[in-house]
């Protein structure tokens, strides 16, 4: 059955500022409770760290987070300040006189307090994400039954209790057996992304640093043209399942088949490439310095060079030891770490039938292998894979999204339902969606084949032209926009504890209609479907070039063709009116 409509559908990228009144926030304090807190495990991490900026606009001095203290992180993350008011110095005092280690930074305070709770993934979700099963049976088989009685607890007593997406909605409701009160969408800080025009000249010049990478990994076999070359990638925490990395491999597998098929080339990859890559650099730069003075002083005498004497036979030696030094006999391996078990390692057990590179450690431009941030490596590359079984919300393809590049998701995961439900054709603006959801195993693999397949066909300038469709998807998810379901979710815990204060409709989701929801459009380059359009020629042009591309057309077009329905709910007539009190 299709996912029930929820509160997050409205109120997204081009639509008015919901107009409320700001709560007192000089008399209330604004607890964040997360093991991520200035300690970086998943996608959770990036939620709060981009979320923070609204928050503390909002909330000032008075919002606080809570978090674990870990020595590494505090050196780099934390900085001590002084409490904001005399109510939190006294119970920092009291617990530090207690025995209890309190930065500054991170405070605890537990009298008279209001829950919301965001529930960002159920815990036993990950574990049993594939399998029918009786809940605290497979909690306990797995130690976690205190946490997930835990979490059930918190769940059940918290006077609002909010998801990040409909998906997890889905599996809250089945497993912790409550309903979210409110969909909060876990957004980014697009301008810290933000790049303007510049984000295609990013593309190539981090593009050419992943290619410096190849050059050393495939020494010895690079035998195709790094300019026809397309990244592929895939990230995320070690889940092989999960992640869809299983599906990645296999599909990849059956994109290597329908390129041969096509006549196309195959590439590998190696760690030890590295160094012989910098030992021919440094060779070809000995020998031009020679020929450069040699020929600097030939002209300087008024002659012209005899080129076949102008490298001597020492040279030539040179250059012949480094061209020997890149010849191999065996494939270059296949990840650039030495693994542990790496004989029973899923995913290396699995890409030793092609062609692929392993890389199990975070992306750092520190790194002597690979010098790049996350960042710079995502803006270099062509596509995100990301076919995840289990996935809340899913940050990859968000980040993708924001700075410029398509990517493949699944409607398994909370960002696919979300681009699904608010993008007209999301492949379109490069977002490609795998049905994971009410497709067998072999199908799904079968459709993300060919959606890679698909890419892969497209010329350079089709590829230039769905980046800049893509980028314009990024006002979708920022946190401007999205940031407003936390307040509404803050301001309904409020009105439930203190209704003769706090006074709040209280907003029925299950009564959003239908036609409240926002979507983007086609873009308007894109030629309507066929069951909507006129009769046009039989024949369609080969010809790439035939019809001229305007981006800043195109982008303007589109943003006129968006219609803004409302927000949350009916707004008040009244501004004076406590909030969503709908006329009232």
């Amino acid at each position: 059955m299709r996912l029930s409509r929820s509160l997050s559908i409205s109120s997204l990228s081009g639509l008015p500022l919901w107009e409320e009144e700001s709560l007192p926030v000089q008399d209330l304090l604004l607890f964040e409770v997360s093991w991520e807190v200035t300690n970086k495990v998943g996608g959770i991490y990036t939620v709060i760290q981009t979320k923070a900026k609204i928050t503390v606009d909002e909330w000032g001095e008075n919002y606080i987070m809570m978090g674990p203290y870990y020595e590494h992180n505090f050196k780099t993350q934390v900085e001590k300040c002084e409490p904001p008011n005399q109510a939190i110095k006294a119970a920092m005092d009291s617990l530090n006189n207690n025995g209890s280690q309190v930065l500054k930074t991170w405070l605890l305070v537990m009298s008279d307090y209001k829950v919301y709770g965001t529930e960002h993934a159920v815990i036993i979700g990950p574990g049993v994400g594939s399998i029918k099963f009786n809940i605290d049976r497979e909690a306990g088989q797995r130690q976690i039954y205190h946490r997930y009685c835990l979490e059930r607890a918190a769940v059940r007593c918290a006077h609002v209790f909010t998801t990040v997406s409909q998906i997890t909605a889905v599996e809250a409701n089945h497993m912790l057996q409550r309903q979210p009160d409110v969909i909060t969408p876990n957004g980014l800080n697009v301008r810290k992304f933000s790049a303007m025009h510049e984000f295609q000249n990013l593309h190539s010049m981090n593009k050419a640093k992943i290619q410096e990478f190849v050059r050393g990994h495939f020494y010895g076999h690079l035998d195709f043209d790094l300019e026809k070359t397309l990244f592929f990638f895939i990230a995320g925490r070690y889940e092989f399942s999960n992640k869809g990395a299983d599906l990645f491999l296999e599909s990849l597998s059956r994109l290597n088949y329908l390129l041969r098929v096509h006549k196309s080339d195959v590439t590998v990859v190696s760690l030890k490439g590295q160094a012989v890559r910098k030992q021919l650099w440094d060779t070809a730069q000995f020998v031009k310095e020679k020929f450069g003075k040699r020929l600097y002083e030939s002209l300087l005498r008024g002659e012209i060079p005899d080129m076949s004497k102008i490298l001597d036979r020492d040279d030539f030696t040179i250059m012949k030891r480094a061209i020997y030094a890149t010849q191999r006999h065996s494939l270059p391996p296949v990840t650039t770490h030495n693994m542990l078990d790496d004989s029973t390692d899923p995913i290396l057990s699995n890409i030793r039938r092609m062609d692929i590179v392993f890389h199990p450690e975070f992306l750092s431009s520190t790194s002597p292998l690979l010098p790049m941030d996350y960042e710079e490596f995502v803006r270099g590359c062509h596509l995100g894979v990301f076919p995840s079984y289990y996935e809340p919300w899913g940050y990859t393809p968000g980040e993708c999204t924001v700075m410029g590049i398509p990517s493949i998701t699944t409607n398994l995961s909370g960002f696919g339902c979300f681009m699904e439900e608010h993008v007209s054709e999301p492949s379109e603006y490069g977002i490609y969606i795998v049905d994971r959801r009410f497709r067998s195993a072999d199908e799904s693999c079968n459709q993300l084949t060919q959606f890679m397949f698909s890419f892969c066909q497209q010329s350079r300038r089709p590829r230039i032209i769905q980046r800049n469709r893509t980028e314009r998807l990024s006002d979708l998810l920022d946190w401007r926009y999205l940031g407003r379901f936390y307040m509404y979710a803050r301001h309904l815990a409020l009105s439930r504890s203190f209704p003769s204060e706090f006074k709040m409709d209280h907003l029925n989701i299950a009564q959003v209609s239908p036609t409240q929801g926002f979507r983007y459009p086609r873009p308007s380059s894109v030629p309507p479907s066929p069951s909507a359009s006129l009769h046009s020629t039989p024949h369609h042009s080969d010809e790439e070039d035939d019809d001229t591309y305007d981006e800043e057309e195109e982008a303007e077009r589109d943003r006129q063709n968006i219609k803004a329905p409302f927000t949350l709910g009916a707004e008040p007539e009244d501004k004076s009116k406590p909030p969503l009190e709908n006329g009232k």
